[in-house]
């Protein structure tokens, strides 16, 4: 197991280059046996230096499909309130073994989702954090925990997957106060499927006076789901093909009526499009850490907070109606007014537009090609009498779609420009005559192309962003402005339907994370070559210790 080179050590207030480039001979001419371990550039969590705790969740071994169940029980050494709480995966295979998708639960609610990487055969380990900060009122009792990772071990995929999660829980002090949280974190009951749709039942504190749905949804399996950005019309002759074509839209329906939309982000896990060479050692965006699409319910407490039971459906429009494939667990985060025991209220507004899905398809010479423009909004207004008076709430939500996708005789070329973007603005008037606003934009970006050459060479050429603008709004008119940028590209080839010692793989790629504006600068890149860490920069000024 080989790690990158030694860091450089940084300077203050200056460009801080973190690893030597690695010398000419230092770098394979092409992939071998083994590899640097899989990182990112992504952002690490922030820490506080207060007294910390650690509960261990898994310690486990996962070679088949049988999910791993033990029980939590909060720290009694770092108080009753946490400043942070961080959720650490440290994971090791070796051996031949494909991506493997995971879930851990806890108390029956999602914490955390991830896919794995595929591993050299000398073997490699990787870590993710997660803040769970946010669910503290979850963490602060004991439940039963449950995690999934279904693997497959046998004569030809030997890589068993040994893994750890723990929680680490930081206590607070004068400089680190208890952290931002719901009063309550809830999953859904009842839980079951209804075709392709996800369904459970949902009963709210009543005195609930804000409601946040986190769903982690993706489509993954191993079907065409899996890729549903590149999924076709009916009879365009494409092996992955659907009625509507590649749009998806993840919709949350309460009762029946539509209560939110959004777009899915489109993941590309580490054995994607046709070339795990691409991220042996740098993995697309979200690919450790799947994180879930959050959307805003406050609008229907009205309804929800009767005290009844209340069906909520996640359904994924565009999806055919016997497809499967795709995995939408449901956290609900609420906060509660202490100043009522009831919270009543009502929906002033909802309103939908007619959902647009044009698809166009083309044939020049056997080239097929199909473009698509979707785009569909969804508003909704609702009142509540809580104890520190009226308050609405409107929640406005617009996704969309562009993209072409365009492959030759026998899918080969096979290319994809696309670009999904999701945007909400989330406006509350109190009943002072306050009001505030946060929009929060965002944009996916995957472009790539897969070809195979007249010596069955296969290559590979990808381009995925992941970026978000938030703009926040108070009454006295200040506004505030921050960008996340998480960007991926490479390159790979070798050869197929050869033994693994003649695909003489070659391949490069680059992973940059960038957080810009009002929020603290932070600007990571890492470069590879060959499986190899070649550069390693940070580029945002940085203070003496």
């Amino acid at each position: 197991m080989r790690r990158a080179l030694a860091l450089l050590a940084t300077t203050a207030l200056s460009v801080a280059f973190l690893s030597l480039p690695a010398a000419a001979s230092e770098v394979p001419e092409e992939f071998g046996s083994d590899w640097d371990d899989p990182r990112t550039a992504v952002k690490p969590v922030d820490k506080p230096k207060t007294e910390s705790c650690e509960v261990e969740l898994v310690d486990h071994s996962f070679d088949d499909s049988e999910p791993v169940k033990g029980e939590f029980k909060p720290p009694t050494g770092c108080g009753q309130e946490w400043s942070k709480i961080v959720l650490r995966l440290e994971g090791k295979v070796k051996g031949r073994q494909y991506d493997r998708l995971g879930q851990l639960t806890i108390g029956g609610v999602p914490v955390f989702k991830t896919s794995t990487p595929e591993p050299s055969p000398e073997g490699i380990a990787w870590t993710q954090e997660k803040d769970l900060s946010g669910y503290a009122a979850l963490l602060s009792s004991g439940h039963d925990t449950e995690m999934t990772l279904g693997n497959v071990v046998d004569d030809t995929y030997t890589g068993v997957l040994d893994v750890r999660v723990s929680l680490t829980f930081y206590a607070t002090d004068a400089q680190h106060p208890r952290a931002s949280a719901a009063d309550t974190v809830l999953p859904l009951r009842d839980t079951g499927t209804d075709g392709a749709d996800l369904t459970g039942k949902l009963r709210t504190p009543r005195n609930t006076e804000r409601l946040l749905a986190d769903v982690y949804a993706t489509g993954s399996g191993g079907g065409c789901e899996e890729f549903w950005y590149l999924a076709a019309p009916t009879d365009s002759g494409y092996d992955c093909e659907s009625g509507s074509g590649p749009y998806r839209e993840v919709q949350v329906l309460i009762d029946g009526q539509l209560a939110g939309v959004a777009a899915p982000y489109p993941h590309v896990y580490t054995g994607g499009w046709s070339n795990p060479f691409l991220w042996y050692t740098l993995p697309a965006p979200r690919t450790f850490d799947l994180r879930p699409i959050t959307y805003d319910l406050t609008p229907y407490l009205g309804a929800l907070n009767d005290g009844d039971s209340h069906e909520i459906r996640v359904h994924v429009a565009g999806v055919d109606p016997d497809s499967k494939g795709w995995s939408t667990p449901v956290a609900l985060r609420g906060w509660q007014d202490e100043g009522s025991r009831v919270v009543k209220g009502g929906l002033m507004d909802d309103d939908t537009t007619r959902p647009v899905n044009d698809v166009h398809r083309s044939n020049d010479d056997g080239a097929e090609s199909v473009r698509v423009e979707a785009e569909h909004s969804h508003t909704a207004t609702g009142w509540l009498a809580t104890s520190h008076g009226a308050v609405m709430t409107t929640v406005k939500r617009t996704v969309g779609m562009s993209s072409t996708h365009s492959w030759g005789p026998g899918q080969h070329p096979d290319e994809l420009s696309a670009s999904l973007t999701d945007t909400q603005t989330r406006s509350v008037l109190a009943g002072d005559g306050v009001a505030s606003e946060r929009t929060v934009q965002r944009e996916f970006g995957l472009d790539g192309r897969v070809d195979v050459d007249a010596d069955n060479r296969l290559s590979t050429k990808i381009e995925m962003s992941d970026a978000k603008k938030v703009t926040t709004a108070g009454a006295s008119g200040d506004r505030e402005r921050y960008r996340v940028r998480d960007t991926y590209s490479g390159e790979a080839s070798f050869y197929l339907d050869v033994p693994r010692g003649d695909r003489h793989a070659k391949g490069v790629s680059k992973h940059r994370y960038r957080v810009s504006g009002d929020a603290p600068c932070y600007d990571r890149t890492i470069a590879t070559q060959n499986g190899y860490v070649v550069r390693e920069t940070e580029r945002c000024r940085t203070a003496v210790g």
